[in-house]
């Protein structure tokens, strides 16, 4: 269950944030100084933690929809679905562990300069 919960939550989340990706990249063309403002919004640390968040969100959603596609296509998918959802929470798990601390570090070192 908590598997689905994930899935739809992380897929909204994304949807979102391509929604809003979209709508403050789409400003270069209509206004570069309306652009260059939305921008130096986004350089803070609270948008470094949600980047943080959100490469989580992609990293779970595409694990969690490989191990979806061979619980649908593949005849052992079923009887294996529980042992494939620790191997996407190990994924995302080692997916994170290499991201974090690297992104962190560059998100708070851009807070001296």
């Amino acid at each position: 269950m908590w598997s689905w919960v994930l899935h739809r939550i992380t897929g909204i989340a994304i949807f979102f944030f391509l929604l809003v990706h979209i709508l403050d990249t789409a400003l270069v063309r209509v206004a570069p100084e309306a652009y260059n403002a939305v921008m130096s919004t986004y350089k803070n640390p609270i948008m470094g933690l949600g980047e943080t968040a959100l490469v989580g969100a992609i990293a779970f959603h595409a694990y969690n929809g490989i191990r979806i596609i061979l619980i649908d296509f593949w005849t052992k998918g079923p009887k294996y679905q529980k042992v494939m959802f620790y191997v996407v929470i190990g994924l995302w798990v080692v997916t994170m562990a290499g991201f974090v601390p690297r992104h962190l570090i560059n998100v708070f070192s851009e807070m001296g300069h």
